[in-house]
């Protein structure tokens, strides 16, 4: 017997996929397109690094997943306080705009341009990728319930209607974010 005989035969591994052991689970509970992008942008960052990413979509977060209204998410002035004109420091403007005719329309279609302008996919390009990456999409079991929604109205990526318990038993041991 030689000493390469005994020698260990070493198979060198060539997946993509790193798996760190940490867990991410992302409660998505608005659906206007300011609060879609931080949960998909969050989920994106954490698979990129190996992260077991999960995302929960539950109430509005409805919106992003589901096929009637997901390529047409709104953002509006009104009710957001974070919300400034540029060039203006008061609080209370961003409401009168939001009352005016077309300003829901305008101020979606000024931040899907600057969206756009930074190569981020709309989302459901964004879903798509995150489906492909490895994402695990979760329904809300009463959120359904509660709009009479199916598996067959919602994107085909999201793996499935669970209960907040059931999605509590998946991401056990995972970080979580609720948006």
């Amino acid at each position: 017997m030689t000493a390469t005989d005994t020698a260990p035969v070493v198979v060198p591994s060539f997946d993509d996929a790193v798996d760190s052991g940490r867990k991410l689970a992302i409660i998505c509970s608005k659906g206007n397109l300011d609060m879609a992008y931080p949960g998909l942008i969050l989920a994106n960052a954490a698979v990129g690094e190996g992260v077991e990413t999960h995302m929960f979509f539950t109430f509005w977060g409805f919106d992003i997943i589901t096929r009637a209204t997901m390529a047409d998410l709104k953002f509006s002035f009104v009710g957001n306080t974070a919300m400034h004109p540029p060039g203006h420091s008061g609080m209370g403007i961003h409401h009168m705009l939001g009352a005016l005719p077309g300003a829901t329309a305008a101020a979606t279609k000024m931040m899907k341009k600057q969206i756009a302008d930074l190569d981020v996919p709309d989302v459901p390009e964004f879903l798509e990728l995150l489906s492909g990456s490895g994402v695990h999409m979760w329904a809300c079991r009463m959120s359904a319930d509660m709009n009479h929604v199916t598996e067959d109205d919602l994107y085909e990526g999201v793996e499935g209607i669970i209960s907040a318990s059931d999605f509590i038993e998946l991401t056990d041991g995972a970080q979580l974010l609720f948006i």
